[in-house]
């Protein structure tokens, strides 16, 4: 997956919006103003940051050593660094699924009730 791939998947989502937060070089995408998925554009290889469980995280580390790595700049046991170009494109899709939904599954119940009102 490349980054404009992985920019059209993550805005495909429900309540999705990308912001430049931290200047022009840092793309933010958030679902109801809450942060699942970042990446560096100046960066190269192309890498994205996304929110994973902590278990999982470790494991997909051992399984894609180098290619998965522990969050750049995040906290390291819930965010990964994915090297795009080492990670096949399902698996890429998957874990932007899977930041997304643990994002999602934290909202308080007004901001749930927000999310479920939009089409």
């Amino acid at each position: 997956m490349d980054i404009e791939a992985f920019r059209d998947y993550c805005l495909a989502k429900k309540g999705v919006t990308e912001e430049l937060p931290f200047g022009p070089d840092t793309l933010v995408f958030k679902v109801m103003g809450k942060v699942f998925a970042l990446t560096g554009l100046e960066r190269l290889p192309q890498q994205v940051n996304l929110k994973c469980a902590p278990e999982r995280a470790l494991a997909l580390r051992e399984s894609y050593d180098g290619a998965i790595i522990a969050g750049y700049h995040m906290n390291k046991a819930h965010w990964n660094t994915i090297i795009l170009h080492k990670v096949p494109s399902n698996l890429v899709a998957e874990l932007i699924d899977h930041s997304y939904d643990l994002v999602v599954a934290k909202f308080t119940k007004k901001l749930r009730a927000e999310y479920e009102g939009l089409d």
